[in-house]
């Protein structure tokens, strides 16, 4: 496997170009199954997770080209099969997106129990109770599960009992080819989530969104094929931007929304760090003593969980205290010993909460529980560089940051799991200054 080898203790400077979300690039994918037609999606990203994404559409029989540099066309009109081979269920976690185009193309569904990121508990429940919901019968055969369904699936009304980003997106890519209205309460409000809404739209499905965390989507016979631009990935503009603000550098990040990370910048506002909105996208920059605040991680829009890795690292270079509190995903402090080796003075603890299980996002059992909720960063402290195994994507990109902060000659293996999710991490790094090379 390669590695990244990173000599630290310099600023970033220069512009990125964000590339196409991780998080609606397979799942815009998976939905263009749903018709015949030739769709094409524009500014997709050269990731791991969409190249596996391909490979499973391919291995259903429908097919996938690449015209010019970030567009991808995909027609499902010779697609032949119901089934995702097993191999692919320790590399995605975007098997079980597929069985809404397979029930509807098929009325029967075989997948892998997906795997991906070991950063805690994410039950697929939420996905195959709205499934069953629609009239899908389901059943767990060791690594797979089967779906299928007589005729077709029915409207229903379904409210998440938590809030689920790929929960939601799932009922609607089911959704909006069953027969009647379905009502979804309690479902995600995600720009990822509004990114496929814009494409099924295109598509021709019925949904609009309403208050209060509800979707109406009434059901069509069928979709046609569609033209769509992803939007930029708003994980990539928090790692571009802690990266530069942590090491005093001024970058620009092309193409970033300000209406994609209100919840960021507000936090960076609290610090003291520097930014500049404009048509170009968002200034990031160091501007002097940074000060040490508080973060809760949430559902959006509230604080990004993918954000709070890179958050910790920059909180290393703040002035004072500083407490994160995780409660979407179970089990994201993997990054904490890594960092403590890099000399970061981190606390791991559990905060006292009232009504956990009805607090946190993933399921908690107080009888069993004993992961760590929560981190207490002491700043500002010096990093040291190191050799290091990568955990998962985001501490991937968190264990790279701390490594650009820190003099010396970091080496981090197993960065595959970095590919996955960022776009020739290491040569854009390079392009803003950073001394980094893959081994």
């Amino acid at each position: 496997m390669s590695s990244f080898i990173i000599k630290g203790g310099k600023g970033l400077y220069g512009s990125v170009r964000l590339g196409g979300a991780k998080n609606a690039s397979f799942k815009l994918m998976i939905a263009s199954l749903l018709t015949n037609g030739e769709s094409r999606l524009l500014n997709f990203s050269h990731i791991r997770d969409v190249e596996i994404t391909r490979q499973m559409i391919e291995d259903v029989g429908a097919t996938v080209r690449n015209v010019g540099e970030r567009t991808l066309l995909i027609s499902a009109k010779n697609m032949s099969s119901d089934s995702i081979p097993e191999k692919y269920g320790e590399l995605s976690r975007a098997s079980t997106m597929f069985i809404g185009p397979l029930l509807s193309r098929f009325g029967h569904a075989v997948v892998p129990l997906p795997g991906g990121d070991a950063i805690g508990k994410r039950p697929i429940d939420r996905h195959l109770l709205g499934l069953q919901a629609l009239g899908a019968k389901i059943k767990i055969h060791g690594s797979t599960l089967e779906a299928w369904v007589e005729g077709r699936l029915h409207g229903t009304r379904y409210k998440f009992e938590k809030v689920t980003h790929t929960g939601t997106e799932s009922m609607l890519i089911a959704a909006s080819v069953a027969d009647g209205k379905t009502i979804l309460e309690n479902a995600g409000l995600e720009p990822e989530i509004d990114d496929l809404i814009e494409f099924l739209v295109a598509m021709g499905a019925r949904i609009q969104r309403k208050q209060n965390r509800v979707i109406e989507i009434d059901g069509v016979k069928e979709l046609h094929s569609a033209i769509h631009k992803i939007m930029p990935d708003r994980n990539e503009a928090v790692s571009y931007a802690c990266a530069a603000i942590a090491t005093h550098g001024d970058i620009i990040v092309e193409n970033a929304k300000q209406e994609h990370l209100h919840a960021f910048l507000q936090k960076l506002d609290e610090i003291g760090a520097g930014y500049e909105i404009g048509p170009y996208g968002i200034r990031f920059f160091g501007k002097g003593k940074l000060h040490a605040t508080d973060v809760e991680t949430a559902p959006h829009p509230g604080f990004m969980t993918d954000w709070q890795p890179l958050w910790a690292v920059l909180l290393t270079q703040v002035e004072g205290k500083s407490v994160i509190h995780e409660t979407v995903s179970e089990t994201r402090f993997q990054y904490v010993p890594d960092l403590v080796k890099m000399g970061a003075k981190m606390r791991l603890f559990s905060p006292k909460v009232t009504h956990a299980a009805d607090f946190y996002q993933f399921p908690y059992d107080e009888h069993v529980h004993h992961a760590f909720h929560a981190v207490e960063v002491e700043g500002k402290t010096p990093l040291r560089a190191g050799t290091f195994d990568v955990p998962d994507i985001r501490a991937g990109a968190t264990l790279v940051l701390a490594a650009l902060i820190a003099p010396g000659i970091t080496t981090l293996h197993t960065i595959d799991h970095i590919d996955r999710g960022y776009e020739q991490f290491d040569s854009r790094l390079r392009s803003l200054g950073a001394e980094i090379v893959r081994a």
